[in-house]
This record gives structure tokens, C-alpha cells and sequence, in this order.
């Protein structure tokens, strides 16, 4: 069983279903180990322009004290050639944990995606459309996605435990391990370089930085990609006495009800300012006034909040006004008999029954995940040649993920890693980062992530803030796959 607050914390980006998965098995002993590795020269254009690149599928054997290997972290490269050492590289993550990259290399930046319907509809049964991607960012940055222990084909090595590499700080080091090696191998040290995760890809993000940048022997980077956000998780937590997350979460409300018929108004951008206004004005402070507020403040809360969440005033009530995310996919479109997704709240669902109080499932996961498991293992095994008899994972199982960060009872009592982005903004005056947000994102909610980075200790002239209309994964949609491409395209070239 995993403990409440640690499978509540790793929900953050990880769907129910995957909780239960089987741990990976082990290899051969370490002793004998050899590394895998495939690779092969393509021609593509991207944004414009068209280029050779070398796509390299490699184990980056992790060794311990003594020498012997401990643990084989899979890197899929896409160089330019001819390599040129003053070109930027990106290291790429997603989130989970438990995700392998399959999410940001098949969907958003690798030279080849999976083409799922746009329009929030379910991909269905193969064959899976799997199409160059001119919206890869290749054309100004090479490419290495990263999948840690236990994600993708990434695995342990002879007696070795996956838990000596399953928490905040103990991933952080074996991804920044992985880095260094990479840029030693391949003569990067001087490249300018970009940091990029997705979900808790975010969290790990802040943790290499600090890895990276925190000591003295520094890999420096030009920029961090953070592609919808989660550092501080205080700010979004959903448990009894916790008011912050009833605030962060409305304005995703307001606009998901909008986006359903449920709310008017004449812009999304213009809904979710007025919902950020209310949220971090009179709604806060009816939350944190509790039992203390008055009649009248609670009559006008109410109605405020039916206009912004689409719910009615009845429900509202029941609720004592604190709708959590859970209940308001269920309830939104009961009238319909529809729940709406959670990583993406444009997606629709129907329950077994139209009476509970949370949904079965996600429809915005169950939605896409055939169609990117098929792709990353056609490609990686039937493209690239990357022979294995291991599975891809694309979300597992890494429990029990240790939560604790260095710093004793206080830091650990609130987790939030932002402050890591913060030291490293301060003391790296050319550190820029990139903030990515879906309006219909309910696992990292936008205005979560506004709140973690206008704390005091960040520059807010170098943090750039893109918003796109899609959730989650903002590049299934195919209008924002162009435009968080086009985004991360400035940025780099930027620098």
C-alpha cells in the first residue's frame, strides 16, 4: 500500500491507473554488462529548414564508489551533422515520476510524432499516423530526451534497487549524472545549453539545476523549459485544512465552464483574469477567515463562485464552498452525463453510472496513451534499430518515491523545489526560463504555477509566460504543438 500523502503527491502527474504496475525486472549481473546503443542518419526539415541528423539510442551506464555498474539510463540524441560543438543542446524529461519520455519526444519536439486527433476526441486503435514533425525544434537546439531509472527501457543493473534512485534529490543526481557524462562523451561541455521537463518533469527540472549549478564543478545553463509546472506542492494540495489549492485551482475551473457552455464571457483570457482577481482577493479571504465569515461575505462567494466554476449555488453550499478538482470533473456535465478530463478538461468521459462523486477514470489520458506507446516503440525499435527485450515503459511504477529534500522537518513539511530555480536565477545572471501553461490543466493548474514563481528570490524580468488553449499535454492539439514550437524556438535562439 502507498502511503495517502505520498500516491496524493505523485498523482500530480501520474493517472490511478498506473499506481499499480509491476516494478522492472532486474538484468544481468553487473559484471557482465554490456551497453545497448543503435543509431541512424536521417534528413528532415525543420521550422524551415532542412537538415542531417544522427538519431542515438545508448544506455548511459551509471557506475558506483567501486566501479561497478549500477544502473543503464537510456538517451535518445538527435544530433546535427555536421556536429558543431558551439551548437545549443537540450536535455529533455517528462514527469510521472514513472514517465518515460515517449510524451515530449513522439508529441511535441522529436523529428517524428504520432498524429492523434486534435480535437480532444480518443485516438482510437492502430495504425497510428506516425509523420515527420516539421514543428520539431532541431532546426536551433540538438536534442537528448532522458528517461530515468525505471521510465522507458531505463533500468537497474544486477542486485541493485530501484529505490536507490526513487525520490527528489536521488533522481536529480542520476539525471545530472547522465548529463555530464553526456556532454564529457560528446565534447559539449562548452555548448550552450537548456534544461526542458513536463509535469513533474518540472520538479526534477529545479532538482538537476540545483544538481548542476549548485556546487562548484558547474554544468551552467543558458535556460530551463518548464512545460505545465508543479515545484511548489503546497500550493495545490488537496487535503483537509489546505485552503491554497481551492484558490489555484479556480481559475482553471472558470475556464474549463466556459469551455463547456457552463460559464459566458468573451475571451478565455479575459475569464480567467477576473477568475485570478476573485480567487486571490474575496475568495481567499472567505477561506481563510473559515467558520469566521460572515452571512453576507458567504451569500456573495457563493454566487461569485457559480458564475466562475458553472456549479450551482445548491452544490456550492453542500460543499461548504471548497469544490475539490476531483468532484468538479464529475459534477460540471452531470446534466450531460459526461465527466471532463483531468490532465486536459476540454476531453469528455462517460461513467459507468452517472452517480458518483468523483470519475472513473481520465478521459484526457485514456485518450492518447495507445496511440504514444505504439509510436515510441515503432520507432525506437523498428526506425532507430534499438534491439531489447525489455518494454518500453511509458508510466510505472518508481514507489515508494522518497518526497524528502535536504534542509530537515520545515522543507519537508511544505515541499516546494521553486526556491532551487530562484538560487540558481540569482547567481547565473544569463539563466532565462520558460514557463508553458494549458488554460485546461488541472494536474499543474496555470495559476499554481504564477503563484510558485512571483515569490520573492526570482528575477521576473529573465521567466517568459506562454499560454496556450489545451491542457496538460498542449501538444495534442495541433495549433499549439506549433505554437509552444515556435515559443521554445525563440527562447533558445534568444539566448
Amino acid at each position: 500500500m502507498i502511503p495517502r500523502i505520498v500516491m496524493a503527491l505523485a498523482a500530480v502527474a501520474l493517472p490511478v491507473s498506473a499506481i499499480a504496475e509491476d516494478e522492472p525486472k532486474p538484468t544481468a549481473p553487473a559484471a557482465s554488462y554490456e551497453p545497448n546503443s543503435a543509431s541512424r542518419t536521417f534528413t528532415g526539415t525543420f521550422g524551415g529548414r532542412s537538415l542531417r541528423y544522427t538519431a542515438t539510442v545508448e544506455e548511459q551506464v551509471l557506475k558506483g564508489d567501486d566501479g561497478t555498474p549500477k544502473a543503464a539510463i537510456v538517451t535518445t540524441a538527435y544530433v546535427a551533422e555536421p556536429r558543431d560543438p558551439s551548437r545549443p543542446v537540450t536535455f529533455l524529461f517528462n514527469g510521472g515520476p514513472g514517465s518515460g519520455s515517449v510524451w515530449l519526444q513522439m508529441g511535441a519536439f522529436g523529428p517524428q510524432r504520432v498524429a492523434i486527433p486534435s480535437d480532444a476526441r480518443d485516438d482510437g486503435a492502430p495504425p497510428f499516423p506516425i509523420v515527420p514533425n516539421p514543428d520539431s525544434i532541431l532546426d536551433v537546439t540538438d536534442l537528448v530526451f532522458i528517461d530515468p531509472v525505471g521510465t522507458g527501457f531505463s533500468h537497474t543493473i544486477g542486485d541493485t534497487k530501484g529505490e536507490e534512485y526513487w525520490g527528489v534529490t536521488k533522481d536529480a543526481k542520476s539525471v545530472a549524472a547522465v548529463i555530464r557524462k553526456w556532454i564529457s562523451e560528446n565534447g559539449r561541455w562548452n555548448s550552450p545549453k537548456f534544461l526542458g521537463g513536463e509535469s513533474y518533469g518540472t520538479t526534477r527540472s529545479a532538482a538537476v539545476v540545483h544538481e548542476l549549478e549548485g556546487g562548484y564543478n558547474d554544468v551552467s545553463l543558458n535556460g530551463v523549459i518548464l512545460i505545465s509546472t508543479v515545484l511548489d506542492f503546497g500550493a495545490g494540495a488537496e487535503t483537509e485544512g489546505a485552503e491554497l489549492g481551492y484558490i489555484t485551482t479556480l481559475p482553471t475551473m472558470a475556464a474549463t465552464a466556459l469551455y463547456h457552455g457552463k460559464a459566458t464571457a468573451p475571451s478565455v483570457e479575459q475569464f480567467v483574469e477576473e477568475a485570478r482577481r476573485f480567487a486571490i482577493g474575496p475568495y481567499a479571504a472567505f477561506l481563510l477567515k473559515g467558520q469566521n465569515a460572515s452571512a453576507s461575505e458567504r451569500a456573495a462567494v457563493r454566487a461569485e463562485l457559480a458564475r466562475f466554476t458553472g456549479l450551482s449555488e445548491q452544490y456550492l453550499e453542500q460543499a461548504d464552498l471548497r469544490v475539490t478538482s476531483g468532484r468538479f470533473y464529475k459534477e460540471l456535465l452531470r446534466d450531460r452525463g459526461l465527466t471532463v478530463g483531468r490532465l486536459d478538461s476540454r476531453y469528455t468521459g462517460i461513467d459507468y453510472d452517472n452517480a458518483g462523486e468523483t470519475p472513473d477514470n481520465d478521459p484526457s489520458f485514456y485518450g492518447i496513451d495507445g496511440g504514444y506507446a505504439a509510436a515510441i516503440n515503432h520507432f525506437m525499435r523498428d526506425t532507430i534499430g534499438y534491439r531489447t527485450e525489455r518494454e518500453y515503459v511509458t508510466i510505472g511504477n518508481v514507489g515508494p518515491w522518497d518526497w524528502r529534500l535536504p534542509g530537515g522537518r520545515d522543507t519537508n513539511a511544505y515541499l516546494n523545489v521553486a526556491p532551487y530555480l530562484g538560487k540558481a536565477m540569482r547567481e547565473n545572471a544569463d539563466m532565462r526560463i520558460l514557463v508553458a501553461q494549458g488554460w485546461y490543466d488541472f494536474a499543474t493548474p496555470f495559476f499554481a504555477a504564477e503563484y510558485a514563481l512571483t515569490r520573492t528570490g526570482f528575477p521576473q524580468d529573465r521567466i517568459e509566460w506562454r499560454y496556450y488553449d489545451s491542457g496538460h499535454m498542449m501538444y495534442v492539439r495541433d495549433e499549439d504543438r506549433r505554437k509552444l514550437s515556435d515559443d521554445v524556438r525563440a527562447f533558445i535562439r534568444a539566448r
